[in-house]
């Protein structure tokens, strides 16, 4: 099943979740997927209901879940980014979070702030959240994932250098784009490993590694996160990204206005956004 959160277009105000279904959208009467999500545990059995269609052609996409209770990140979780970061090798999850605002849909513009020219990309695996829990064992954590979606870190790369804090150069308002389908876990490999990942610019790859190269796995995470903190149907997990950033690379290279940012994970699907620079 490929669930989406799509803007019906009547003055791009009104989303729903909406179910693929070859060209058309089945329409779910849920203002999200994850409020679907949120709806109980056999919310499988309403996504997969009947309901109105609609062209793809006709709607746009929002991010997959607009509104999450927490979207948690991993940083230096491959061992090609951790190496051109110049960074020891994590005996643990590296953790920061982000907050919704930095959410935009899988088409939408990406946002360089005005306050900086060093906007970087990071291809990513995101994981969405489906059943709650806590204090999980790396076994039970995949019976909690909902689906599997492709993400953007895109990153204000000297903003999160001024601290030891990652979370301002990580969550500036309209930078990382989600989508653009939430893949259910019964349509990829356990854990959704063994994935191409692949990120381009203008048609430049600059990111191709493979999911199965986690440092720390989509289990691993889930049963540490939910140590931490009890996780929610919605919750969002960005699982790190692979070498090959902008930031890592001699001289360094960044974004610029113009250019257009494609994201893709083998079997799950693709982003494509284009660079606009934001003014005061």
């Amino acid at each position: 099943m490929r669930l989406s959160t799509v803007r019906l277009h009547d003055g791009y105000r009104t989303t729903t979740a909406a179910r693929q279904d070859g060209d058309d959208f089945v329409l779910l009467p849920y203002t999200d997927v994850g409020t679907l999500l949120a709806s109980g545990a056999d919310w499988r059995e309403r996504a997969a209901r009947d309901g109105d269609r609609i062209p793809q052609d006709r709607v746009s996409l929002a991010p997959i879940v607009p509104h999450p209770n927490k979207i948690v990140c991993l940083g230096l979780n491959y061992a090609t980014h951790i190496k051109e970061m110049g960074r020891p090798t994590p005996a643990h999850p590296t953790l920061f979070a982000k907050y919704d605002g930095s959410l935009i849909g899988a088409r939408d513009d990406v946002h360089m702030p005005p306050v900086s020219d060093d906007l970087d990309w990071e291809a990513e695996l995101g994981v969405v959240i489906g059943l709650a829990g806590r204090h999980l064992s790396r076994e039970e954590a995949l019976e909690h994932v909902a689906g599997y979606t492709v993400a953007n870190d895109v990153t204000v790369r000297d903003w999160q250098h001024r601290t030891r804090e990652f979370l301002a150069g990580k969550t500036f308002e309209g930078t990382t784009p989600v989508g653009p389908v939430l893949v259910t876990p019964d349509e990829l490999p356990s854990g959704a490993s063994g994935l191409a990942i692949e990120c381009a610019v203008d048609g430049q790859t600059m990111q191709k590694s493979n999911t199965a190269d986690l440092l720390f796995d989509v289990a691993d995470v889930i049963a540490y996160v939910s140590t931490i903190i009890t996780l929610l149907p919605g919750d969002l997990i960005l699982t790190g990204t692979p070498g090959g950033v902008g930031a890592g690379r001699d001289p360094k290279v960044f974004l610029r206005p113009g250019q257009e940012l494609v994201t893709t994970i083998e079997g799950i699907g693709e982003l494509r956004n284009t660079v606009v620079k934001d003014h005061r």
